[in-house]
């Protein structure tokens, strides 16, 4: 029996903090399926490691060194993947993060980190956005796809900022699905949970080094404490998230437009 066709063989994906983590596991799972990749990263060093792991996959790669929180930044590795290849089919919104806010009440987040958070999380991909579309829709073709997160849709009792982005951010896909799907660019999101990213063991190393546990008893402790529903007891990995993707990327997902696929261990409660 025949597996399905993705029909991902050729496209250019283009992929923010594509250097590490989800990034860099959406990457290499786009290599697999055929893909030409666009990988964007601040990190010079780290880029080039990801652009080399997914060269040895066999795919056509070029590694941009960009800050999407800087418009010349987007500008300028946008052009490059155009001049490169002659197109963006696929764009991955991936950059995002807490900068450090997560575990703070709202009385002790001044209004630079909630700016801070709202730039890295929203305003990056809404730059990287309205870069790519132009281009899309010449070709007829796109698909956008923003990695979100659980805390945009069941939030923290701490993290405002964190939350409020992320909840953000799945509203303009959703807007984004309404606006494009009549142009052939469909739009989605991705919410992962509790993902054992390089960024979330850091984190959780230091707590067990402040806290004198192990790494794994911190992990547990972070389950049970703060994602206590998540029902298959553990964390996700990048590449369960990359799946999910990669998968709302093909061709398989041609009629799913504007959904937010949770990636999270049946954490959310809602239905």
């Amino acid at each position: 029996m025949a597996g399905v066709d993705l029909g991902l063989d050729g496209k250019v994906v283009l992929v923010t903090g594509a250097s590490e983590g989800i990034g860099r596991a959406v990457a290499e799972a786009f290599a697999r399926e055929g893909g030409r990749l666009v990988l964007l990263a601040r990190r010079a060093d780290r880029l080039e490691a990801a652009a080399a792991a997914v060269r040895a996959l066999g795919a056509e790669t070029l590694a941009v060194p960009a800050d999407v929180t800087r418009p010349a930044d987007v500008s300028r590795a946008v052009d490059a993947a155009l001049n490169r290849f002659g197109a963006v089919h696929v764009l991955v919104n991936n950059v995002g993060g807490s900068l450090g806010t997560l575990s703070l009440g709202l009385e002790e987040i001044d209004d630079a980190q909630w700016s801070a958070v709202f730039e890295q999380n929203v305003f990056s991909a809404v730059r990287v956005t309205r870069a790519v579309l132009p281009p899309m829709r010449r070709q007829g073709w796109g698909r956008i796809i923003f990695i979100a997160s659980e805390s945009g849709i069941q939030p923290d009792p701490t993290g405002a900022p964190y939350n409020a982005a992320k909840a953000a951010v799945i509203a303009l896909a959703k807007t984004l699905s309404k606006a494009h799907a009549a142009e052939g660019i469909l739009v989605n999101t991705v919410s992962p949970a509790f993902v054992r990213t390089p960024a979330v063991s850091d984190m959780l190393r230091r707590y067990a080094e402040r806290a004198g546990i192990s790494a794994e008893a911190a992990e547990a402790a972070f389950l049970t404490r703060r994602r206590p529903h998540i029902e298959v007891r553990r964390p996700g990995s990048p590449e369960e998230v990359a799946a999910a993707v990669v998968f709302l990327a093909s061709e398989a997902a041609a009629f799913i437009n504007g959904a937010n696929l949770r990636v999270d261990g049946g954490s959310v409660a809602s239905v």
